[in-house]
C-alpha cells in the first residue's frame, strides 16, 4: 500500500518505519531540512531500540523515503498520516496549529479518494475539524479517521509490530476497510482490531494514558503511607498484583510520571473535561501527587545532608525520564537536579543514551561522566534517578571503595534493602 507519514517525530518515525517493514510504500515528510539529511544517512535523531537497523535496511529496500516536499507525498498516497506535534498550551490543552496547518496542505494536494489518519493525540472532536479544512479546499472525496497510538518508549518498534489491539476511529466503511487490510500483518496472533466511532476513538487515547498515570501516581501515594506507618511498599506491591483485576504494569512506586505522553495528555483531558463542565479531581489529583513526588526524593536528601549541601558532590546514575530512550521531556531528574543545584551541590551525572537532551536543560552546570562508575569517584552519594538495566546489577564492593560515603538515595527500589545494610551502605529508597 501507498502510504505517506507527514511528521518525523518519535510517533511518525515509528509508525512510517514500521509500516514499511511489513513491505508498504512509505513516503516520510518533514520540513526541518536538517533531520531529513540525517535521515537520509540512516543516522536518527532519538533512540529507541532496533528503529535504527529498520530504518537502514528499509531506506536501502526503497521502502521508506524522506523528503520534504509534501505534495509529492499526498498525489502519491493513498493513506495518509498526520503525525505531527500537539504540544501542551499555556492552559494545558493540546496545541493544534500544526494539525491544522497540514490538514490545509492536504486538502490543497488531494486530486482523488485519499484515508487521511490522524496519528497525533489530539482532543475529541479534532477530525471533525480537520475534515472541514480539508473540505475547503478540494472537492475531492477523502474521509478522516483516528488511529491512536500506544507505544511505549523504549520498546516502540515491538509495541508497533505486536500490538495488544488497535483502534480504528471510522465513520466510513470505505476507510475501514482500507485501514484493515493495513494493519491486517500485525493482528496474526488473534489480538483485535477493534473499530468505534471517531470521538470514541479520540477519547480512548486520552482515557488510556490518565488512567496509566492515576495509576503511577496511585503508587506513590501508597509508597508514601507505607514509610509513615512502617511496611515495605514493594511487598505490598507484589501481594496487589497478583490480582488480575489489578495487574502488574505501571504499579512501581518511584520518582512520578515524565516524558511526553503522561503529563501532557492527563493535563489535556482535564482542560477537555473543564470545558464541558466535568468533575475532574482524581486527573488533578493524580498531576499534584506527580509533582511533589520529586520534591519528596530531595527532601529524603536534604533530611540525611541538611539544606545547605555546599562543598558536596552527588552522583546521579540517569538522566532520562525512563530508560532504553534519550527523552528527557518532564523528565523527574531535571527537577529534582536543579532543586540540588540551588542548595549548592556539585552534580557528576552518567547516563548512557541522555546527554544531548541533557545539555539543552543543564547546560555546564552539570558534569557528564564516561561511566557510571566515574561519576561515583569522591562524591559523597549516589542518586539513582533512572532504571537502566546496567544500573539493576552493580558492583557494590566497588561502588563501596569509590564513594566518599557508602550513601544511596535510590528513587527507583532497584536494590535489597538487608544486602546493602549488610554490605555497610546506608540505603534509602522509596516507601520501604
Amino acid at each position: 500500500m501507498k502510504i505517506c507519514v507527514i511528521g518525523t517525530g518519535y510517533v511518525g518515525l515509528v509508525a512510517g518505519t514500521c509500516l514499511a517493514s511489513m513491505g508498504n510504500n512509505v513516503i516520510c515528510v518533514d520540513n526541518d531540512e536538517n533531520k531529513l539529511s540525517l535521515l537520509k544517512q540512516g543516522i536518527i535523531p532519538i533512540y529507541e531500540p532496533g528503529l535504527e537497523e529498520l530504518i537502514k535496511v528499509n531506506v536501502e529496500e526503497d521502502r521508506l523515503i524522506f523528503t520534504d516536499d509534501l505534495k509529492y507525498a499526498v498525489e502519491n498516497s493513498l493513506v495518509c498520516y498526520i503525525a505531527v506535534g500537539t504540544p501542551q498550551g499555556d492552559d494545558g490543552s493540546a496545541e493544534l496549529k500544526y494539525v491544522y496547518e497540514v490538514a490545509e496542505q492536504i486538502g490543497e494536494y488531494i486530486t482523488e479518494y485519499k484515508v487521511i489518519v490522524d496519528k497525533s493525540t489530539v482532543p475529541v472532536g479534532t477530525a471533525d475539524k480537520i475534515t472541514s479544512i480539508i473540505k475547503s479546499k478540494t472537492s475531492s472525496d477523502f474521509d478522516v479517521i483516528s488511529n491512536p497510538e500506544f507505544l511505549k518508549q523504549g520498546a516502540a518498534v515491538d509495541d508497533f509490530l505486536k500490538p495488544d489491539r488497535i483502534i480504528i476511529g471510522s465513520n466510513s466503511e470505505r476507510a475501514t476497510s482500507i485501514m484493515k487490510e493495513l494493519y491486517s500483518p500485525y493482528m496474526r496472533t488473534g489480538n483485535p482490531i477493534i473499530v468505534m466511532d471517531v470521538k470514541s476513538a479520540e477519547m480512548t487515547k486520552y482515557a488510556s494514558n490518565s488512567f496509566l498515570a492515576v495509576k503511577v501516581s496511585y503508587a506513590n501515594e501508597i509508597a508514601n503511607i507505607c514509610e509513615k506507618v512502617g511496611a515495605d511498599v514493594e511487598m505490598v506491591r507484589l501481594g496487589m498484583c497478583s490480582d488480575k483485576r489489578i495487574g502488574s504494569q505501571f504499579l512501581f512506586p518511584g520518582l512520578g510520571f515524565g516524558g511526553s505522553c503522561f503529563p501532557k495528555d492527563i493535563k489535556a483531558l482535564s482542560k477537555i473535561a473543564k470545558d464541558n463542565n466535568c468533575e475532574y479531581e482524581i486527573l488533578k489529583a493524580a498531576d499534584v501527587v506527580n509533582q511533589k513526588q520529586k520534591l519528596l526524593f530531595v527532601d529524603k536528601i536534604t533530611s540525611k545532608l541538611g539544606e545547605d549541601l555546599s562543598g558536596l558532590t552527588l552522583a546521579v546514575w540517569g538522566l532520562s525520564f525512563k530508560p532504553n530512550t534519550n527523552d528527557m521531556r518532564e523528565a523527574p531528574s531535571i527537577t529534582i537536579i536543579n532543586k540540588l543545584l540551588e542548595k549548592g551541590a556539585k552534580i557528576k551525572a552518567y547516563d548512557p543514551k541522555a546527554y544531548d537532551n541533557a545539555k539543552i536543560h543543564f547546560g555546564n552546570k552539570i558534569s557528564y561522566m564516561q561511566s557510571s562508575y566515574e561519576a561515583l569517584e569522591n562524591s559523597d552519594a549516589l542518586l539513582l534517578l533512572t532504571e537502566w538495566n546496567e544500573f539493576k546489577r552493580p558492583d557494590f564492593d566497588k561502588m563501596k571503595r569509590l564513594l566518599k560515603t557508602p550513601l544511596i538515595f535510590d528513587g527507583r527500589n532497584q536494590y535489597d534493602v538487608s544486602r546493602l545494610k549488610k554490605m555497610g551502605f546506608e540505603y534509602i529508597s522509596i516507601g520501604r
